[in-house]
């Protein structure tokens, strides 16, 4: 078996976000999701991902789950074999980003949880996949899973995220940046800086796939992991 493969889900997502490549990637390792739903900040999410992690493992996350992987790279940057952040970021939040973050959280905290769902779906998918309700039904099954308590302390969480960005050049393991060539939330343009940032980057813009690139093109995504999780 190879070595263990940690993946981190998104914001208000499961790990049926990964349910694709934790069915093709099982096979010849282990795949564990980690909890990020229990904590209010993205260090305590990295402390409890590495109390219960083995000693050394290969670690991908999406979006809120690539600030997650970073912070682990903060904190225990040895134990982590290679790196895959997808759909994600390294700077922190823009004014408007958190403007808009706190009145998704004022929605929850009034009763309104579902109304947030009708604001990310266009933001959330490539333009193609607008009307696929089966993937519309897959992520807002996630996020009602989540609940808005967890949402609210998960969106806190991500606001109070340091910018990684000085982080990036200490890495020096085998890293996939991937990003969807739609993705209107962290776009290409976005992941290019992490990938010039780290010097053993390797850079996958996946064809009609926004912001949720693993369930949009899951065979695209499952075959740039293989090729991460095999190089030397």
């Amino acid at each position: 078996m190879g070595e263990t493969l940690i993946l981190i889900p998104g914001l208000a997502c499961t790990g049926r976000l990964f349910e694709p490549q934790i069915s093709a990637l099982s096979t010849d390792r282990n795949v564990v999701v980690a909890d990020h739903r229990q904590d209010d900040s993205i260090p305590a999410i990295a402390q409890r991902l590495l109390k219960g992690a083995p000693e050394r493992f290969a670690l991908a996350g999406l979006s809120m789950g690539g600030y997650v992987a970073m912070e682990v790279m903060r904190q225990a940057p040895e134990r982590v074999s290679r790196l895959t952040l997808l759909d994600t970021t390294a700077r922190p939040d823009t004014p408007e980003t958190r403007q808009n973050r706190e009145r998704q959280i004022a929605l929850a905290e009034a009763g309104r949880f579902e109304d947030i769902f009708e604001l990310l779906w266009p933001r959330l998918v490539h333009a193609d996949h607008q009307s696929d309700e089966a993937l519309q039904e897959v992520l807002f099954g996630m996020m009602r899973e989540t609940g808005p308590e967890t949402f609210i302390r998960q969106q806190r969480a991500i606001m109070g995220r340091p910018d990684s960005r000085p982080l990036l050049p200490e890495i020096e393991i085998p890293t996939l940046i991937l990003v969807g060539e739609g993705d209107i939330i962290t776009p290409p343009e976005v992941a290019r800086e992490m990938a010039d940032l780290v010097e053993w980057a390797s850079l996958t813009v996946v064809p009609g796939a926004g912001h949720t690139s693993t369930l949009e093109q899951p065979e695209r995504v499952i075959q740039a992991m293989r090729l991460w999780l095999e190089e030397g």
